[in-house]
């Protein structure tokens, strides 16, 4: 184990509480005028999916997992499981659904993430931070809208619903942020 301070903690990251594992799915720092700094760590417990907050003071010692993260490619679903491959070794692991959450819809077959593996268990996953899907459906354009701030809805090629500006039509490929699902830009390709 390795500890770190508090402040250091970032989201992904795997920690060690009381001996049982936790993904951190964010980490906030306060710095009120007064009084002692903290931070508080939204996480999620590995075995069992539990949701918690603790709140240490920001130079506290927090022990953070020996995971070892390495690049894996998609390549199937297996019931609740997703299956991925080391393209060095060909060994494939088994990723739970609640380690991915919401970022399942993003997978694509091929794509390559860092798998982070603590005892041969599959413990979380970093997808590309973007990724290029095509707009299945979106109401059409009002004429006399301003192309400027105006967003409308529309529905991706994975499931997931969108904002797109008013010039986005379907069939479009557009570039959209694996973490929230928010538009980026019109795919180059």
């Amino acid at each position: 184990m390795v500890k770190v301070i508090a402040s250091n903690i970032r989201k992904g990251q795997i920690v060690d509480v009381d001996g049982q594992l936790y993904t951190v799915l964010s980490a906030e720092s306060f710095f009120p005028g007064k009084g002692t700094p903290t931070t508080q760590i939204d996480m999620r417990r590995i075995s069992d999916g539990v949701k918690t907050t603790q709140r240490y003071r920001t130079t506290e010692q927090v022990e953070r997992a020996h995971v070892e993260d390495r690049e894996h490619s998609y390549l199937y679903k297996d019931g609740e499981d997703y299956v991925f491959m080391n393209p060095e070794t060909y060994e494939q692991v088994s990723v739970k659904a609640g380690i991915l959450g919401d970022l399942a819809p993003y997978l694509q077959e091929g794509m390559p993430c860092n798998v982070a593996i603590h005892e041969g268990i599959a413990v979380s996953i970093e997808l590309p931070q973007k990724v290029t899907l095509e707009v299945m459906e979106t109401e059409p354009t009002v004429k006399g809208q301003t192309a400027s701030s105006s967003y409308k809805p529309a529905m991706l090629s994975n499931g997931v619903r969108t904002l797109v500006p008013a010039h986005i039509v379907p069939g479009t490929r557009i570039v959209v942020m694996t973490a929230d699902g928010a538009y980026v830009e019109r795919a180059k390709d």
